[in-house]
């Protein structure tokens, strides 16, 4: 899949490299901003019990 991707990117390789970069940043960006806050409230790993009294 990211062969195909990288070959399908116009210009000559260098130019690829350059927007495969931007093209991994934006779905690093998209997943940090959007995705991963949104997902974060159905995990039970941000649940702490750390300090809480038990009875």
């Amino acid at each position: 899949m990211y062969a195909w991707i990288f070959r399908n990117l116009p210009g000559p390789v260098w130019l690829r490299i350059i927007e495969a970069l931007i093209l991994i940043a934006a779905v690093v960006l998209l997943l940090m901003v959007y995705v991963f806050p949104w997902l974060s409230q159905y995990s039970p790993f941000t649940d702490s019990t750390i300090g809480q009294l038990t009875p």
